[in-house]
């Protein structure tokens, strides 16, 4: 059976995420896209971009365990999703282990911690929730061996 395309990937996330805004307000679509984007500025391939715009999808309830596993879409995006999702009483640590065990997975990691971490974004939130999350952005980068900027 075929693979679901790029653009149905992204029409999929979108519909998905429709309801949903981030911590500023903002449609949550806008972030996916930004990730994506970053991932094919960041020469990621066709899966890894895939798994930008689901990256979210299993965390966020937005689409099932049960919708991925039988999702017409390449292993390697499924692992790279799973492997981005965070679950419940996870720490830090073995997360970011999983992310680095996972073939693709850093490289959109890498983009989603770019956009979160975008100044501009940050720039709207409040000073304590503004400085909690650059500091676990700050510390997922650090355990990923992440590089600043």
């Amino acid at each position: 059976m075929p693979y679901l395309t790029l653009a149905e990937v992204e029409a999929i996330a979108r519909e998905a995420h429709a309801a949903q805004t981030d911590k500023a307000g903002r449609p949550y679509t806008e972030h996916l896209q930004a990730v994506a984007d970053g991932v094919r500025a960041r020469g990621g391939s066709d899966e890894q971009i895939a798994a930008a715009w689901l990256h979210d999808a299993v965390e966020d309830d937005a689409l099932s365990r049960d919708w991925l596993d039988a999702a017409e879409l390449p292993q390697s995006v499924k692992e790279m999703v799973l492997a981005l999702t965070k679950r419940e009483g996870e720490d830090l640590p073995g997360y970011t282990r999983r992310i680095l065990a996972t073939p693709g997975a850093l490289l959109v990691k890498e983009s989603d911690l770019a956009h979160n971490a975008d100044p501009a974004r940050l720039a709207v939130l409040d000073e304590p929730t503004r400085t909690r999350l650059t500091e676990k952005y700050a510390t997922v980068r650090r355990l990923l061996g992440l590089t600043a900027g």
